[in-house]
């Protein structure tokens, strides 16, 4: 794969110069030790995540960045003494960005990519640490007033033993006036049959609509970052077989607050059952969080920022999972490390670098 990709930005390299280029370069790592306990249940048992994770890109931009190829791997490693459980995942896409707020991306392209990390009743943690690209298109618009961005994710191809699988998403969230602000969150996930299939194998479909309403009091107070939102999740899964809907709905509302290095996030579901097909299809159809297959459910993350800038972010959280029948409890302590040509170009200006912090990714 490095010699493939050698060959190409060698190629782009000898085009001649009808625009400006530029080589693009960046270095994401990251570490995680999440250990959880208190779950003991089918959905959440007891366990322990860790891991290191190294995803270097390197590209070439055309056109002042319009026109962007960029390739690389992602090494995930577990934390053990020898070299087994790793995987080494590839990374290469096209990324269009107009100067008007228009980007498309194609190919395989990273999580990170997207403006917001999706909801954990969309995507939970343990598929944003194991699966960290994606697989497919995107298209975004995105302004300082907010953005819309649709993306296919191509998760499984069909074969003699493999399902075919696939997710469309859309995401948006506006300013509407002065701290209030619109969104949401529309997902279908399907999964379809492999080619050596069995009578009991039938095609599953799971639809998600979420309508959120937020107020955005970031920078009008004390705290660095305070925002309410709320709204209705709406979900729609059968099994083709029975030719069944099943319909739960509910109610969501979130609140995140940080001051300097602490900050609190609250998450609170009240309403039916979600994932009704999780028992029968899993994760390969129902990628999000399966505490949210309870009727009622809590999620606390109570978060240090040890260290945070433009490209470090070293963290340490307790979360807490309440549900009308048991609780969880996480410890968690996760680092990313990121740098670009960009903010190697402004290494040595430590007020820039102390200015902003970069997103964590856990």
């Amino acid at each position: 794969m490095l010699k493939w990709l050698s060959a190409i930005l060698t190629l782009f390299l000898a085009i001649p110069p009808l625009a400006a280029q530029e080589v693009e370069w960046s270095v994401d790592a990251s570490m995680l030790i999440n250990n959880r306990e208190g779950g003991n249940d089918t959905y959440t048992p007891d366990q322990t995540f860790a891991f290191t994770r190294l995803a270097p890109e390197v590209g070439i931009s055309m056109v002042n960045g319009q026109h962007v190829l960029k390739g690389g791997a992602v090494w995930y490693q577990p934390m053990i003494d020898d070299m087994e459980g790793y995987k080494i995942l590839p990374t290469l896409y096209y990324r269009y960005n107009d100067p008007n707020g228009w980007h498309v991306t194609a190919g395989l392209m990273p999580r990170s990519l997207m403006v917001e990390r999706a909801p954990r009743y969309m995507w939970s943690d343990s598929l944003n640490y194991c699966q960290p690209n994606m697989r497919g298109i995107m298209a975004q618009f995105i302004k300082p007033a907010g953005y819309a961005e649709a993306l296919v994710d191509w998760r499984q191809l069909q074969t003699e033993r493999q399902r075919e699988a696939f997710t469309v998403m859309f995401n948006t969230d506006w300013r509407i006036k002065g701290p209030v602000r619109l969104g949401g969150h529309i997902q279908y996930s399907h999964l379809a049959m492999s080619r050596n299939r069995h009578d009991v194998q039938h095609v599953n479909d799971d639809f998600i609509i979420n309508p959120m309403l937020s107020l955005d009091l970031s920078r009008r107070g004390a705290l660095d970052s305070l925002r309410f939102s709320a709204g209705a999740i709406i979900a729609m899964q059968r099994d083709r077989g029975f030719n069944h809907w099943e319909k739960p709905a509910g109610f969501i509302a979130t609140a995140v607050a940080r001051w300097h290095w602490v900050e609190l996030d609250e998450t609170f579901y009240a309403g039916q059952r979600l994932m009704p097909l999780y028992l029968h299809a899993g994760s390969q159809l129902i990628q999000g969080d399966p505490y949210y297959h309870n009727k009622a459910y809590s999620r606390t993350d109570l978060v240090f920022h040890i260290v945070s800038n433009r490209f470090v972010d070293l963290t340490g959280s307790l979360t807490l999972h309440a549900t009308d029948r048991y609780t969880g409890f996480w410890q968690q302590v996760a680092c990313r490390f990121y740098i670009d040509n960009g903010l190697w170009k402004k290494r040595h200006d430590r007020d820039y670098l102390k200015s902003g912090h970069i997103s964590t990714l856990y």
